[in-house]
């Protein structure tokens, strides 16, 4: 059995799409963690279950419209992160490498993280877009995040 992780703050609007995500994705091939902002908590599941594909889903901050969403490598979170957590995603993915077969980070550019319980619309729509794709399973169409080289003046 795969594995889907929804990560994030339910009271701070859209950061609360993974969790989102979670409650709402449809198809039976993943066992669905919502597991707010504290996903080291559910590291034991993981490591006992094994899955051949462990999906992690979170806000990002990638610079790109509300909504937009990409796979995001390891090396590439410390770019991205919003810090809402307790620990570094990075950590958690070095922490369950040898329990799954693959890891897929996943990251919806948020348009606001205020105080509040509701998704934006464009973070709405973005979410209902990954989770048709997940759904399918049709992971080889996610674009990758590419960090935006900066040059120093």
């Amino acid at each position: 059995m795969d594995i889907l992780m929804g990560i994030g703050n339910t009271l701070r609007c859209d950061d609360g799409m993974g969790p989102h995500i979670a409650h709402h994705v449809q198809g039976g091939s993943f066992l669905l963690l919502d597991c707010g902002t504290a996903p080291e908590n559910f590291t034991s599941v993981v490591r006992k279950i094994r899955p051949g594909l462990l999906l992690l889903i979170d806000a990002a901050d990638m610079g790109l419209p509300a909504g937009e969403f990409r796979t995001i490598q390891k090396e590439h979170i410390k770019d991205v992160s919003i810090g809402t957590h307790t620990m570094p995603l990075s950590y958690l993915i070095d922490f369950l490498l040898d329990s799954c077969g693959k890891i897929i980070f996943i990251g919806i550019q948020p348009g606001t993280i205020a105080d509040g319980e509701s998704l934006s619309e464009e973070v709405r729509a973005g979410s209902d877009i990954l989770m048709g794709i997940i759904e399918k399973r049709a992971f080889e169409t996610l674009q990758p995040f590419v960090p935006v080289k900066r040059t120093s003046t």
